[in-house]
């Protein structure tokens, strides 16, 4: 026996997007909400210009595994750098260092889920705007800042 679910209960994936500059030089796009499955996961989509990137960082409640689709992006994980070309997935487990970065000169595009999924929350809570307490909310969503990337 199938199931089927009415359209009311689905969310509407046919909506117009909606980018978010989350700092210069990158917008985001939530694809799919935490609160869209259950908490499971999350897939964020992130537009990243030359020169943007993350700060080295950890998660300590979700692993995060990003597919690049477009340009190149150079990664830190634990004590490694490299670089991932567009088609690779690279998974960054909670609880070590990394950061990702765009060091080309062309735009990157990369695919971000999270599980389990929430933190994309803070995402949304960034591209706002206002005050924020950025250390405040890192602390809310399990995330530690630990410095510049290393690359």
């Amino acid at each position: 026996m199938s199931q089927s679910a009415s359209s009311t209960s689905l969310p509407d994936r046919n909506k117009p997007a909606e980018w978010s500059q989350t700092r210069p030089g990158e917008r985001c796009l939530i694809r799919v909400p935490a609160a869209d499955t259950n908490g499971a996961y999350s897939l964020v989509a992130i537009v990243s210009d030359p020169g943007d990137g993350t700060p080295l960082h950890v998660h300590q409640n979700e692993d995060e595994y990003l597919f690049v689709i477009e340009g190149t992006a150079r990664f830190a994980l634990g004590a490694k750098v490299f670089d991932a070309e567009a088609g690779t997935m690279v998974t960054l487990p909670r609880n070590i260092p990394h950061a990702w970065g765009n060091r080309t000169d062309l735009r990157l595009r990369i695919a971000a889920v999270c599980y389990p999924g929430g933190v994309e929350e803070a995402l949304r809570i960034i591209a706002g705007g206002g005050l924020i307490d950025i250390p405040a909310l890192a602390a809310r969503f399990g995330v530690i800042a630990l410095g510049p990337a290393p690359f």
